[in-house]
């Protein structure tokens, strides 16, 4: 068995993780190891059930596509044989807090720290002498862990360093009245999830307006070609997502959102975020994309300038909502109020289009009714 195709661009990946050793049976389909790519873990398959015999590479070693990778012994299952005992096994250990946590994670091998002495109820000198002299070995850890970068780490990487070094990078900002579009959704959530299966969010709205936006301002949604110099347009918008991971962050694609409506956009997005986050995303689904959007408001963030997502030249950053004070009709009321970031590629476009462009998205996030209208 070889190391399989894995993508038109990829020639090679590292052995992540041997899910069989030698010696053990695999059916048909059975995962027989993980493979990294640049960027996505592939499961190598059994095409047919047997016993592996031999391994022709360890974990860490770098793999070519077309390479020998594992000599298997076509037949049945031995007998006694339990397809699914190996899954089973750790059932009772998933509700303990070890078992929870990630396999990649370094273990640290320092001793427990001693408990904490009873809270004394004697008072203490504002400013105790510290004590240098005595020797307490064991009381506190200063080990340090090494771990390896991953693959799609070291691309992650990698791609960062590009953009940087290649675009001319600057960020214009926006702040947006989500009044209307949080009364939007919490007039319509429940219909919405009836009749659709998803709930109406709020990334949504904005991936929306970001394509009506890209459609309105071109320039937005173009690339440099560097070899030929020459500018990229599309007609189209295929905007990346971008998805926090266990092994890194991914930008799975949607396609073609000009000609989604909205609850397309949410259910095109939840398969894939669902498929990223279950490490079954596919090259195909990251390869292309015109724009990017970005939300750290999930984590909490007020503000950033996120990094352009290269070949492309703007990426859109969403903050989290807060309650702000906020001038309507002359007088200060308190609003929910999200503060917008666009990183652009100033060597394609100019500070007019971008502040055009960002404008253009608040508007149709605080006046809603504008994205079904198309104005």
């Amino acid at each position: 068995m070889n190391v399989p195709n894995m993508g038109d661009s990829i020639t090679e990946g590292s052995i992540a993780e041997w899910v069989k050793n030698e010696g053990d049976y695999v059916a048909v389909d059975d995962v027989i190891v993980v493979i990294e790519t640049d960027k996505v873990a592939v499961d190598v398959r059994a095409e047919v059930a047997g016993t592996l015999t031999k391994l022709h590479a360890e974990e860490g070693d770098v793999v070519e596509v077309g390479q020998s990778l594992v000599d298997m012994q076509p037949g049945d299952p031995p007998e006694g044989y339990a397809p699914d005992a190996a899954e089973e096994a750790p059932a009772e250990e998933e509700t303990t807090p070890a078992a929870a946590a990630p396999t990649s994670a370094p273990q640290k091998t320092a001793a427990a720290a001693p408990a904490s002495p009873p809270p004394s109820s004697s008072p203490k000198p504002s400013k105790a002498p510290i004590d240098t002299s005595s020797s307490t070995s064991g009381s506190m850890s200063r080990n340090e862990t090494r771990v390896a970068m991953t693959r799609m780490r070291k691309t992650i990487s990698r791609n960062l360093k590009n953009s940087k070094d290649t675009a001319v990078q600057l960020t214009t900002f926006q702040e947006v009245d989500m009044t209307n579009l949080i009364e939007l959704r919490k007039t319509y959530k429940d219909m919405f999830t009836e009749k659709h299966g998803v709930k109406l969010g709020f990334n949504s709205a904005f991936i929306k307006a970001a394509s009506m936006a890209l459609m309105d301002i071109p320039i937005v949604n173009a690339s440099i070609d560097n070899e030929s110099e020459e500018i990229i347009y599309r007609d189209y918008t295929d905007i990346s997502v971008a998805v926090a991971t266990p092994t890194g962050l991914l930008t799975p694609c949607l396609r073609n959102v000009e000609s989604l409506t909205l609850p397309g956009v949410e259910l095109a997005m939840a398969e894939l975020v669902q498929r990223a986050r279950e490490n079954k995303i596919g090259l195909e689904d990251l390869a292309g994309g015109t724009f990017t959007v970005t939300n750290g408001g999930v984590y909490g963030s007020m503000m950033s300038t996120p990094i352009i997502n290269m070949p492309q030249t703007a990426i859109l950053g969403m903050h989290a909502t807060k309650v702000r004070p906020y001038v309507v009709n002359g007088e200060v009321v308190p609003r929910p109020v999200m503060y917008l970031a666009m990183s652009y590629d100033h060597r394609l476009i100019d500070g007019r289009e971008a502040v055009t462009f960002l404008c253009n998205i608040r508007d149709k996030i605080e006046d809603p009714v504008r994205m079904f209208l198309d104005c």
